[in-house]
């Protein structure tokens, strides 16, 4: 009998036998793995603090039909076999879901083991469409996709008649996705980009990304990847002389990007699939900052990121609320797919039953010389 029990409890730690998902009557625990350390920790640091915010004040309230909701976190500092680690434990462990993780790679590498596990992979912090298509029950997206900003940045630039555009990109899963995203987005319009240079992750190395680049005299530039790449990639091109206009997708990392430029930040434009996070422009976004004064956190100051996870948990957990008492993972997949024309103030999410993915929402904002984002 004891032998017995044992294999239960491995096979209800995977998530594999459908009485392992009720929880009942105990803490909703959710696993998180993201960079907390390296070039990205910002994104991870403070999607984590946003969602915690929103899920704090949930709980000091009762938390989602009498039970608290607990948000573990591991650092993988984007590196996918320290994520698969990370997410085999969480697994292991029996969390609920799987909520915020951080990164294509990471994101691509965690996803088939949450699939196999029946465990849901909420809110990943990335747009690439392999992470959508084709569609997985178990992966539920609450940000528009990569492709969807590239659209959004062909359209605003075409529109003032910049045909000749370059791409740099970061040299891994998430910049090559983004690079064929652009592709794609010029496709309909008979364009293609009129050079492309990579920089290896973590690395700063672009003198030859650069030469390629300018060597095809473009009239704009987008790049996909982190903030230290890109930003050396800008500053290094102003100094060379180049006057173009600097196109960046969110994952960039705005206030870092922002930071690490200084005044040669002006004119870089960034496209957000989040409400604007820094004033009280959207319902959701007096939601947030009230947040951030309420919990007493003085040298917080709103940002995207930070928004993103605030959001992320509002969803998470109305689709818990709506899910009932008798909770399982599988009614809270439902649950999700009955969300729609869910209004969080500002901001409109549209699921379904063959639709993991809630949100269109793009918007261009633009970084000035005094350390402001402007939409």
């Amino acid at each position: 009998m004891i032998h017995r029990r044992q294999i239960i409890t491995s096979i209800a730690g995977l998530g594999l036998c459908p009485w392992a998902t009720a929880q009942s009557d105990k803490t909703i625990v959710l696993g998180q793995s993201a960079p907390l350390s390296g070039p990205s920790e910002y994104l991870g640091s403070q999607y984590n603090q946003g969602a915690r915010l929103y899920f704090e004040a949930v709980n000091a309230k009762g938390g989602v039909n009498g039970r608290p909701i607990e948000l573990k976190r591991l650092d993988d500092a984007l590196d996918p076999e320290r994520c698969v680690a990370n997410t085999r434990q969480f697994i292991n462990e029996g969390v609920f879901a799987l909520f915020g993780y951080v990164g294509t790679p990471t994101s691509m590498a965690a996803l088939p083991l949450a699939t196999e596990a029946k465990v849901p992979f909420f809110a990943p912090f990335t747009g690439a469409q392999s992470l959508r298509e084709p569609f997985n029950r178990y992966a539920i997206h609450v940000r528009a996709s990569y492709f969807e900003e590239t659209v959004a940045i062909i359209k605003q630039m075409t529109a003032v008649g910049i045909k000749k555009i370059a791409v740099f990109y970061q040299n891994d899963a998430f910049g090559k996705a983004g690079l064929d995203d652009v592709v794609r987005a010029m496709a309909p319009l008979n364009l293609k980009p009129v050079a492309a240079g990579s920089v290896e992750p973590h690395s700063t190395d672009v003198a030859q990304a650069l030469k390629s680049i300018l060597g095809a005299s473009p009239e704009a530039i987008i790049q996909i990847g982190v903030y230290k790449g890109c930003a050396t990639l800008v500053r290094l091109a102003r100094r060379a002389g180049y006057g173009g206009n600097f196109y960046n997708i969110s994952f960039v990392d705005t206030q870092a990007l922002s930071s690490e430029l200084g005044a040669v930040a002006r004119g870089v434009i960034v496209s957000q699939v989040m409400p604007f996070p820094y004033t009280a422009a959207s319902p959701i976004a007096t939601e947030y900052i009230t947040a951030i004064q309420a919990s007493g956190l003085v040298a917080t100051t709103p940002n995207y990121s930070g928004i993103e996870g605030f959001i992320a948990a509002k969803v998470f957990t109305e689709a818990l609320r709506r899910a009932g008492r008798n909770l399982s993972r599988e009614g809270f997949l439902t649950a999700i797919q009955g969300m729609q024309n869910y209004n969080l103030g500002g901001m409109t999410m549209e699921f379904g039953p063959q639709k993991n993915t809630g949100s269109k929402f793009v918007e261009m904002t633009m970084l000035t010389e005094d350390g402001k984002v402007r939409h």
